[in-house]
């Protein structure tokens, strides 16, 4: 293994031999091909998911040969409940169980791992967040291998990517809407786009793209904060003189004279090993924050190895005296962290959806790919609710709007070359998409002319359109991205398949792709999303516009939605309910921690501080009854949909009026008598670095 040391990351020459070992931990493409073929099997068994009924067995044996010469002795079926976002190290469950047992009448240890134990497994489905799907009476959760992922391993363990259903087969977790819907828009988009002129005979694919934003900051201050140990985010803390103002963070040197380069090296070692392309990492724009983004791949793939890459992180990060945060919101008055959802669709052979020249030409259909995009656009206008939804997570509650992410507002941006090609389109062209060109030409000799995209980036959209993808921009840091997902493939699944429809009724397809972008026209929108008289227009437009997220939550269980996913097959009318309760619970108890944290840090620190340097405590006497009777209002209250209502009050209203208390506390009690970290002490580790962390090493 690499070794250096916490203080200062390695920058020395490439050299390959390092990475030999790189994607041996993942039981696919030669790795898979070379153990299968020691049992009589090849690596494209794989391709076809009936393998768990054909060779189970087979595939059993070589993951067992695979594990045994890779040091692993363990597997577990990974898979990951609901409500984990923010709470659930790992996002992830799993029970480990060992591959052999004692031969019981030699003593002798065999191997314990088969087709079944590979492809099957059971859990308590009772104890995880259900919604009401299960009970103490019925508990049953069953597990299987999804096959669209593959199988891999970290330490002395195999992890087996899988499904959680209850005992009825109702989703109990993040992975069984996703793949259902996944078979939805293969199903609708391939019947749409035959009729295009496509050969959809390998399928179609969604890829992803996940950039994900963390703060990295002292791990010893960190352990001052108990909000930030317990809840993920500071619920009090007078900000520091300097912030963001100065631009000076975004993009700067990862500096080798702090831990940060060196821990994020590590991540990404840790992350190839496992066959995680985690490919680029940089400093984002608030002190502390920085942000890693992979290669694109599978939706399934790239959510299983985002999961892994959270967990990673936060195990990394003590290791070079760093604590990880992943939730959106961790800091007051500057930025929050996302986690960009770039989202393209593709067939099997790599004929690309949202690419004008490639489809048109794939189709030998000039109006292919305005009727695709039709289709989208008319997605996000009619359930741009569900979009809103599938974002709501705590965390997004401080962050949405801010100058540091989209509003609450769903539209989607194109660019004015594209939007004036569609729009050319709906008057009857079926002119090329041709974008404009343009060449920046700085007039020295040192630098020679060069183009640059046909489009601006519009980092105020919501749903930007560009490089054949479009990225949905408004999803949180901790977030599962499985929801997000599941909803924008049901939502365009369900206009491909009103589209094939009307023109199965005879149609035509550029008739039917007008006629939706006359009617959703009103959800392109290029402008400043963050401008107030903007997001004026666009609330008068009409767009789904839904500040609460609690209020985006309880959306999932409309009467068109419930219809919408019933209809593709996604989620029942049951399912709905229950994910519902589910992420109001989630979001309820959320913040009943943060208030008790609140009250905690009240008693124990701020009170204490203050009657040492003689600063009035009534205030914070009182407010501390007043979280009390929160929290208390909260528990009477009746529905989960009540109980998360009322703690939005508390978080935004009542905490945010404590916190001022706090907060102007601090500001003025001397440093040696106030107790808790500051954020001068948490955000700035290119000034704050602790001497005492320079000399620890560690070496795997």
């Amino acid at each position: 293994a690499l070794s250096r040391t916490a203080i200062g990351g390695v920058r020395g020459m490439a050299n390959l031999e390092a990475y030999d070992e790189f994607g041996k931990s993942v039981f696919a493409g030669k790795v898979a091909n070379e153990y299968l073929q020691k049992h009589g099997a090849s690596g494209d068994i794989l391709k076809d998911a009936t393998w768990v009924k054909t060779h189970a067995d087979v595939v059993a044996n070589a993951v067992f040969d695979w594990a045994i010469d890779n040091g692993a002795n363990v597997y577990c079926h990974w898979f990951q409940p609901m409500a984990a976002s923010g709470v659930r190290h790992g996002l992830t469950g799993q029970v480990h169980n060992m591959m052999f047992e004692f031969d019981r009448e030699t003593g002798e240890v065999i191997q314990d791992f088969k087709g079944k134990t590979l492809t099957k497994g059971e859990t308590d489905g009772s104890s995880y967040p259900n919604g009401g799907l299960r009970a103490t009476h019925m508990a049953g959760g069953y597990l299987a291998v999804d096959t669209s992922s593959p199988i891999f391993l970290r330490g002395d363990t195999v992890f087996i990517p899988s499904a959680l259903v209850s005992y009825y087969g109702a989703a109990l977790d993040e992975k069984t809407p996703l793949l259902r819907a996944n078979a939805a828009l293969n199903k609708e988009g391939s019947r749409l786009l035959t009729q295009l002129g496509l050969d959809t005979s390998s399928g179609l694919r969604t890829n992803i793209g996940l950039e994900q934003e963390i703060f990295l900051i002292p791990r010893e201050p960190y352990y001052r904060r108990p909000d930030l140990q317990l809840t993920g985010r500071t619920i009090m803390g007078k900000t520091a003189p300097r912030g963001q103002e100065m631009c000076d963070h975004y993009m700067a040197p990862l500096s080798s004279s702090t831990a940060a380069l060196a821990c994020m090296q590590e991540i990404q070692e840790e992350c190839w090993k496992l066959g995680i392309p985690l490919k680029t990492r940089h400093r984002e724009v608030a002190p502390g924050q920085f942000e890693f983004a992979p290669l694109f791949g599978s939706n399934t793939t790239q959510i299983d190895q985002n999961v892994m890459v959270m967990q990673i992180i936060e195990e990394i990060a003590p290791r070079h005296g760093l604590a990880a945060l992943l939730q959106e919101k961790p800091f007051a008055d500057v930025n929050g962290s996302g986690k960009h959802n770039n989202w393209s669709l593709a067939t099997n052979d790599g004929v690309q959806l949202f690419a004008p020249d490639a489809l048109n030409k794939a189709t030998g259909n000039p109006s292919a790919f305005p009727v695709v995009l039709a289709a989208v656009i008319a997605a996000v206008d009619e359930y741009g609710d569900l979009m809103r939804m599938s974002i709501a997570s705590p965390g997004n509650d401080f962050r949405l709007g801010a100058m540091e992410a989209p509003p609450a507002i769903v539209s989607t941006y194109l660019g004015a070359d594209m939007t004036s090609y569609l729009e050319a389109f709906l008057n009857g062209s079926d002119a090329k998409y041709e974008p404009g060109k343009k060449t920046i030409d700085l007039g020295v000799a040192e630098i020679v002319p060069f183009e640059v995209p046909a489009e601006d980036r519009n980092r105020t959209s919501p749903f930007p359109y560009g490089g054949a993808r479009f990225e949905f921009r408004a999803v949180g840091s901790a977030q599962n991205v499985s929801m997000v997902n599941t909803v924008l493939n049901t939502i365009v699944a369900e206009k491909f398949g009103q589209f094939a429809d009307a023109i199965d009724n005879g149609a035509k397809p550029e008739d039917v792709a007008r006629e939706a972008l006359k009617k959703h026209w009103r959800v392109i929108f290029n402008g400043d999303n963050y401008c107030a008289e903007a997001q004026q227009e666009l609330t008068d437009r009409g767009l789904w516009r839904i500040d609460s997220g609690v209020e985006a939550i309880a959306t999932l269980t409309s009467p068109k939605n419930i219809a919408l996913f019933e209809k593709m097959g996604v989620l029942t009318a049951a399912e709905c309910e229950a994910r519902q309760t589910v992420l109001l619970d989630h979001y309820t108890g959320t913040v009943e921690m943060e208030a008790l944290t609140m009250v905690d840090m009240i008693n124990q620190h701020v009170i204490p501080s203050c009657k040492a340097a003689g600063y009035p405590i009534e205030d914070l006497q009182k407010d501390v009854g007043v979280l009390k009777g929160a929290v208390k209002s909260i528990h009477e209250a009746g529905t989960s949909l009540e109980k998360a209502r009322i703690a939005r009050t508390v978080r935004l209203d009542t905490m945010v009026g404590v916190r001022e208390h706090c907060d102007s506390a601090e500001a003025v009690i001397p440093a040696n008598l106030w107790t808790l970290a500051t954020y001068k002490e948490l955000l700035f580790l290119d000034s704050h670095t602790d001497p005492a962390h320079e000399a620890t090493y560690y070496d795997e």
